[in-house]
């Protein structure tokens, strides 16, 4: 019997114990969840790439096909309806035989308008929990995600089971895999594309499948957070890489970054310290203690880094109390990770939804929970010479602080971002990324 298999039971017990609290709160019978289904391009007789509603894969391991339901109510055996059409344009999943499938009443749909008879007859007493508004109405749901509902589930998917965290340990093996292939690529000099390629190859993932789009970024790029463009032509001289990538199991996510130069010099010395900074930050994440004051230790630990190498010339106290580490560190620490790359209810206090938005000052934090157990979190600091804020800088009175010659010694090397992936524990926390061995 496979970690998964055994796991497994337990994760469907404890997502049915959910499920009959948040249907208590809506005072309702049960719950309808859509898996989605195709969107047509504009103009097209072709569709985009499908998305599964994370709400649909919590339960099950499909992640690839529209027009499926589940029917849940905390207490009787799920209800999957499970699309099965016939079509010759396009493969036709396999009926459900894995190691989940025992776990629920199984009912093949041959034909996607033909579910309204697999449904529950009085659709009063049921939620709709899908995007496909229209779909609900037409069917007859009038309770469509409701706010009760689903702040709940969402509040409480920060909680991973075994089996999810066994999946994200995997995600982050697959990944891993990746990262290796990326960096041995880097140092054969190839293009972001190439790269992109080595590593999609070396994760056995196409680029629809992995759960984000591949920051693979050669020097200047690297100073872009979200860069996705892959230049076809490999530059003259490639100094520096920086690729944010991850990978996916069963529906989780693993994102991991990681930072490389092709020379021992300041930026690699500098590469070395912001690891220093991730491991040392993923060691300060404590249950009962709210994520923002990681947030502030990386921006203190930024800031003594900065002083370190005379980027700046002031102390770390000064450095902070000036805000100039914003210029250098322009995002949040990190963000939970689980079904999505960024996992949902990171701004909230409690199971109800109350707001608990990101302080004024670090307004880009996408997490300000406190800390708990079975919580899984990124710790990604990062370093970069971004023209556009440095020039604001440059403005202002604190540019008289700033070693100017240094940064123009590193705006070719772009930036420095070292993410891992982090479950915490009890009595400990365990860091996927580095227990694979990627350092």
């Amino acid at each position: 019997m496979s970690i998964f298999e055994h796991t497994y039971p337990d994760h469907i017990a404890e997502l049915q114990k959910r499920t009959q609290e948040a249907l208590q709160r809506e005072s309702i019978d049960g719950l309808v969840i859509h898996s989605g289904q195709s969107k047509r391009l504009f103009l097209d007789d072709n569709n985009y790439p499908f998305k599964v509603n994370p709400q649909f894969k919590a339960w099950l391991p499909i992640i690839d096909n529209p027009n499926c339901w589940l029917i849940v109510n905390g207490v009787d055996k799920p209800k999957l309806v499970f699309y099965r059409p016939k079509d010759f344009w396009h493969k036709v999943p396999d009926e459900p035989n894995d190691f989940w499938a025992e776990h629920f009443d199984i009912v093949l749909l041959a034909q996607a308008n033909a579910v309204e008879k697999h449904l529950p007859f009085d659709r009063q007493k049921y939620a709709y929990i899908g995007e496909y508004i229209e779909v609900a109405k037409a069917l007859g749901f009038e309770l469509v995600n409701p706010d009760r509902v689903m702040h709940y589930l969402h509040y409480q998917r920060a909680y991973k089971t075994d089996y999810e965290l066994q999946c994200m340990r995997e995600a982050n093996r697959i990944a891993i895999d990746g990262h290796r292939a990326a960096k041995l690529a880097f140092e054969q000099g190839l293009s972001e594309f190439d790269i992109n390629l080595a590593y999609l190859c070396a994760v056995r993932q196409g680029e629809n499948r992995v759960p984000y789009n591949n920051i693979v970024a050669l020097n200047e790029n690297a100073s872009i957070l979200h860069y996705t463009e892959l230049e076809v032509c490999a530059p003259e001289e490639s100094r520096s890489f920086l690729i944010d990538a991850g990978a996916n199991f069963q529906g989780y996510a693993a994102d991991i970054t990681r930072t490389y130069c092709q020379q021992d010099n300041l930026f690699s010395e500098l590469i070395k310290a912001m690891d220093t900074i991730t491991t040392t930050l993923a060691g300060e994440l404590k249950p009962g203690m709210p994520y923002t004051r990681i947030h502030e230790s990386a921006h203190s630990k930024i800031a003594q880094l900065l002083t370190d190498f005379k980027i700046v010339n002031l102390n770390a106290q000064d450095i902070l109390e000036q805000g100039i580490v914003n210029t250098f560190f322009p995002h949040g620490i990190g963000h939970f990770l689980g079904l999505q790359v960024h996992d949902v209810a990171g701004h909230v206090s409690d199971d109800r939804g109350t707001p608990n938005p990101a302080p004024a000052a670090h307004p880009f934090l996408r997490t300000t929970r406190t800390i708990e157990p079975r919580q899984v979190f990124t710790i990604e600091p990062g370093l970069y010479f971004i023209d556009s804020l440095l020039s604001d800088l440059k403005s202002t009175q604190q540019s008289q602080f700033i070693n100017w010659n240094i940064i123009d010694e590193l705006r070719p090397y772009g930036g420095i971002r070292i993410e891992d992936n982090i479950i915490v524990h009890r009595d400990k926390n365990e860091n996927m990324t580095r227990q694979f061995g990627l350092v």
